[in-house]
């Protein structure tokens, strides 16, 4: 389009993550985490070019597989655990102008850390730049949960004072929150910075700072685990509003009626051991049978749809009380006139499969859930991928869920 400013947007992912080993392509609601970020830059409409820049090629395959470019591996010395940003911003435009004769007049700083973004925020954030030709940079802000006003920090004696201060204002520490002025914490979602402030002012936002405000809803931390899953539901929560890879995931139920299972590969880990004299025999998880018998006693029905017909099924169903349908070719077909004879609404309704035979089903329930170990395209479509394998606590860990959820655990 003639006239269209160029914008660049970057998503920087090393791979020597250490709080959590291999952060950048662990699965976020059943897409790599970086794939956000690539989705972010690909739906914003004044964006140009979206390249991933990482120094690990397992990223990089993964990128390409989002949509992004990865024109070369960063190097190593610029993806340490100190590495600061800008240095990593100038190699890339330094190379992209040498290599391409490629000078972009913004550039889009994307967090790979920060995948709860509201739709729209990059092309606000854009168009706040290009409109204020004062501007350096800007960087999206949400309100201080804790406002620092009223912090402290320790003297040499021990003794606490107060960290910021306030004109005109004595003890602002004691002073009623409304009263003292409003701070924002940098969120992670979207920097825009023009070109000429990381090249010539050596500078990642340069000096004049615009805000964008991002509704703190939005706002997340992945430091750990814990973070990471309550990340999830907080992602799933806000489905509709926000930028998604793909399908966008449904919320979690709030109840739930009935949990319809797959056998193997959810129930199992998938494999089998033959005798000599064909007999089949399986591996199952003491835990997720508790689950079941717990659901059960919270009124939640349990049911398992199975292709096989084959006596272990019947057997383990039978030990912890689940009704079991076997020799089902169309899962779907079943299923739909399963929630239509017992009057449920699809809502209702939870199915957890692993294989691409599952996937009809995922569709028809209201929610649809894989263990970790589930095929690709399988967690790719479904709106829950739980952190246990099947056969290893992956039932007993949807089924906590399910009890927390409804307020019965």
């Amino acid at each position: 389009m003639a006239g269209r400013a160029e914008i660049l947007a970057v998503i920087p992912a090393r791979g020597g993550s250490k709080g959590i080993p291999g952060k950048n392509i662990k699965p976020f609601c059943g897409r790599p985490l970086i794939a956000y970020s690539v989705a972010a830059g690909l739906e914003a409409k004044t964006v140009t070019r979206v390249v991933l820049d990482t120094d690990d090629e397992r990223i990089a395959e993964a990128g390409r597989a989002c949509g992004a470019e990865t024109p070369f591996l960063r190097p190593d010395e610029l993806a340490q655990d100190e590495t600061p940003d800008w240095p990593v911003f100038r190699h890339l435009l330094d190379r992209l102008a040498r290599e391409e004769g490629y000078s972009p007049e913004a550039v889009v700083h994307l967090r790979p850390t920060s995948p709860i973004r509201p739709r729209g925020c990059v092309d606000e954030a854009v168009g706040r730049l290009l409109r204020e030709p004062e501007a350096d940079c800007v960087r999206s802000v949400t309100a201080s949960e804790q406002n620092p006003y009223k912090m402290w920090r320790l003297a040499a004696d021990g003794s606490l004072i107060p960290l910021l201060s306030v004109e005109g204002m004595r003890e602002p520490y004691n002073a009623p929150r409304q009263a003292l002025p409003a701070t924002f914490w940098q969120s992670g979602h979207v920097d825009v910075v023009r070109t000429s402030v990381i090249l010539k002012k050596k500078s990642m936002t340069g000096d004049r700072i615009l805000p964008l405000v991002v509704d703190p809803r939005f706002a997340s931390d992945l430091d750990d685990l814990h973070q990471w899953r309550r990340s999830e539901a907080q992602f799933r929560d806000l489905s509709g509003e926000v930028v998604a890879p793909g399908r966008i995931p449904r919320p979690f139920p709030d109840i739930v009626r009935l949990l319809v299972l797959d056998f193997d590969g959810v129930l199992t880990d998938n494999r089998v051991w033959v005798d000599g004299d064909g007999r089949e025999y399986v591996a199952a998880f003491r835990g997720d049978g508790m689950g079941v018998i717990r659901l059960r006693r919270a009124g939640v029905g349990t049911l398992v749809l199975s292709a096989e017909v084959n006596p272990v099924v019947a057997a383990r169903c039978r030990k912890v009380g689940m009704e079991c349908l076997q020799g089902v070719e169309d899962k779907a077909a079943v299923l739909k006139e399963l929630i239509r004879e017992r009057k449920l609404a699809p809502a209702q309704v939870v199915f957890v499969g692993n294989d691409i035979n599952d996937l009809p089903c995922f569709g028809i329930a209201g929610f649809a859930a894989a263990p970790a170990d589930a095929e690709p395209a399988v967690r790719g479509e479904a709106d829950l991928v739980l952190t246990r394998r099947g056969g290893h606590g992956a039932v007993r860990e949807l089924c906590d869920l399910i009890l927390e959820r409804m307020g019965a655990a």
